[in-house]
């Protein structure tokens, strides 16, 4: 007996206890518009649906699939390969067709301690346009240089890729909903 109570001394003297490393953790929101031609069904099926065509960070460089599930419970899924291996980037938690779209998860901070929800709402302008909302608030393991970077990354979403994209017509060229 007295030698087993020596080996497990001698077993948990050796494991050295993990680290408690303090994180910063804040809280940030940021939202912005932009008006785009098309009706709000339009718009809102050009950021749903199949989303390579102007989504372009992902964490397999090349998806084999990136899209947006309109629905409750959906996901916004980066697929690697053929196989389905991939990452969940959010669910979504509200989905009225041409109105309002939220997920809630990291996106591309996976893997921090963190919660991030994100709003589109959709509001027609006049009979041909569109008033694309943006609303992101995030709460958790994030300091202020990584918020900034979250709001740059979002201004070159919606205003570099999603109004380009949206204004040269080439979502008309992909099937609405599309995940092919």
């Amino acid at each position: 007996m007295k030698y087993r109570i020596l080996i497990l001394f001698s077993i948990m003297t050796a494991v050295k206890a993990p680290a408690v490393e303090p994180l910063v953790s804040g809280a940030y929101g940021l939202g912005f518009d932009v008006v785009l031609p098309g009706s709000p069904v339009e718009i809102y099926d050009a950021i749903t649906g199949d989303i390579s065509g102007w989504w372009d960070h992902s964490f397999s460089g090349k998806p084999h699939k990136l899209y947006i599930e309109a629905k409750p419970g959906g996901g916004f899924y980066e697929i690697f390969n053929e196989r389905g291996d991939g990452a969940l980037h959010a669910t979504v938690i509200y989905a009225e067709r041409g109105k309002q779209l939220r997920f809630d998860g990291p996106l591309g901070l996976s893997g921090r301690a963190l919660q991030s929800v994100v709003t589109y709402t959709f509001s027609a302008v006049g009979t041909d346009s569109t008033r694309l909302g943006l609303s992101v608030h995030m709460s958790g393991e994030i300091d202020q240089p990584t918020a900034e970077g979250v709001e740059k990354v979002w201004r070159h979403f919606l205003l570099e890729r999603f109004a380009p994209y949206i204004r040269s017509g080439e979502h008309r060229n992909r099937r609405a909903g599309s995940v092919n």
